[in-house]
């Protein structure tokens, strides 16, 4: 059994673990091994994962089985609004399935008192993600040409969820 929990700097080894095996799994199809392999580089570097986790207004959350860590979320206000963004929730890809990504999205959802609406940008060809997120609430609200970090050239789909309190 899993347990979502705030994640330590203990834990970044873990979360590039996770963050690794999922981006292969997941978007090599889409944007070929190399590509993949670059942006875990950059993204999900040790130095990156540190500056997340000491983001101010920003949740980074972790599923632990007191043996590995199943999976992991980053979320964090959007700059001068109420709004929260979802920059992270990834499921290792065997563990996939057994309800962790359900569990971290509902801990996100209740870490940001005040907040009115949640938003993540996804790949418009990643399918399960996008059925996941729909399944919990939200709708398809934007595009995008620059998914993740400024310029990437990598399009997503915007979805928005109201946070009703």
């Amino acid at each position: 059994m899993f347990f979502v929990r705030s994640a330590s700097v203990r834990d970044i080894d873990a979360i590039r673990d996770v963050l690794a095996q999922t981006w292969r799994a997941t978007y090599a199809p889409f944007y070929g091994a190399a590509k993949v392999e670059e942006i875990i580089a950059a993204w999900h570097s040790e130095a990156a994962i540190q500056v997340n986790l000491d983001k101010p207004g920003g949740e980074y959350l972790v599923a632990d089985d007191g043996k590995q860590i199943g999976g992991m979320a980053f979320a964090s206000y959007a700059p001068d609004t109420r709004a929260v963004s979802l920059h992270q929730l990834y499921v290792r890809p065997e563990c996939q399935g057994l309800g962790i990504g359900r569990d971290l999205f509902a801990e996100i959802e209740t870490c940001f008192p005040g907040a009115q609406s949640l938003q993540v940008e996804v790949d418009p060809g990643n399918e399960p993600a996008i059925a996941f997120y729909r399944a919990h609430g939200m709708a398809e609200t934007g595009r995008t040409d620059n998914c993740g970090k400024d310029e990437s050239g990598l399009p997503a789909l915007i979805l928005t969820k109201p946070l009703l309190r």
